[in-house]
């Protein structure tokens, strides 16, 4: 159950915006907040990957935002935000495309595996939906990621044919890729993941979120490990699901800097972000939020959201 004040109703931070009091919006502290301080600047050559990134636009059926944030353990240590996401419409389809990956931290540059991962999913994605009608084929999305993964070690090794191991050692990152098709029926979802980020449909109506990959830390699962499978290697079979949304459900890809404190979402968290994303928020708003303030949660946190178009309306 959500914890509830002495009304009854659900107990969520009062969000301060900048129209409401006049001053700069202040981070959301959701129960204990974490120690506030000034973030550092990330060491050079980190320059090119900010501390907070957010996109959003919609089509005649989606709407898209998406978030990444910097956490506290990587602003104060110095260390660049190792998590990224990007979409694309397919635009004589009207498919909307995404990625969203989190570099494994014992990876020296993972940061940039991250975003090239994403890049190379995307392309690859919106390749095969020009050339080949009917569903995604995530086999070759995956080795595609995995291939660009290898270009960027051999040219960070001035040429020299890196093995596995190597390239894991410099980029290892995990990665959620697919789609959402419009369909007279709903909208059609398409994804696999390779790694321990997450999915899930958030009911609207109920603001209860369901999970569409299996956790292996669930109180159902045989065997519970901390190994995480990343790029560039790519499980044969890669992990995959699919479900179709209705009105009341938006589609959630996060990095377990989100999945971990939304837990099964009937805590503060949860009921935070279903009432955030009751409707599309602006992008800025999202960044805001997901960059809520918690103590122990000091992970980079990364949130892509899709609304059917019945959902659509700017806040």
């Amino acid at each position: 159950m959500r914890p509830h004040g002495a009304d009854g109703t659900p107990s969520l931070p009062a969000p301060r915006r900048s129209a409401d009091t006049g001053r700069p919006w202040q981070r959301i502290a959701v129960g204990v907040p974490g120690v506030e301080f000034e973030p550092r600047p990330p060491r050079q050559p980190s320059f090119d990957f900010p501390d907070t990134e957010c996109d959003g636009w919609s089509t005649s059926d989606l709407t898209m935002r998406f978030a990444s944030v910097r956490g506290a353990k990587h602003r104060y240590y110095q260390r660049p935000r190792q998590d990224a996401a990007r979409a694309a419409l397919h635009q004589p389809t009207g498919i909307v495309a995404f990625a969203v990956a989190d570099g494994i931290s014992n990876a020296t540059s993972s940061e940039l595996g991250a975003i090239e991962a994403c890049r190379a999913a995307l392309a690859r994605t919106l390749h095969l939906l020009s050339e080949r009608p009917g569903p995604l084929d995530f086999q070759d999305v995956a080795h595609h990621a995995a291939r660009r993964l290898w270009q960027v070690a051999r040219w960070r090794l001035n040429g020299a044919e890196p093995d596995r191991a190597e390239v894991s050692r410099l980029y290892a990152t995990t990665l959620v890729t697919g789609v959402v098709r419009p369909d007279p029926a709903g909208p059609v979802v398409e994804l696999c993941r390779i790694g321990d980020s997450g999915a899930w449909l958030l009911d609207r109506a109920n603001g209860r979120y369901h999970p569409l990959f299996r956790s292996g830390t669930s109180s159902d699962a045989l065997l519970v490990s901390n190994e995480v499978t990343s790029l560039p290697t790519v499980p044969d079979p890669v992990e995959r699901t699919g479900t179709r949304l209705t009105p009341q459900l938006t589609l959630l890809i996060g990095t377990d800097g989100f999945g971990d404190p939304l837990g099964d979402g009937d805590g503060r968290v949860g009921a935070l972000f279903a009432d955030t994303l009751a409707e599309p928020p602006t992008p800025l708003w999202l960044a805001h939020v997901l960059d809520f303030s918690r103590e122990t949660f000091d992970d980079d946190r990364t949130l892509l959201a899709i609304w059917p178009h019945a959902a659509r309306r700017n806040r």
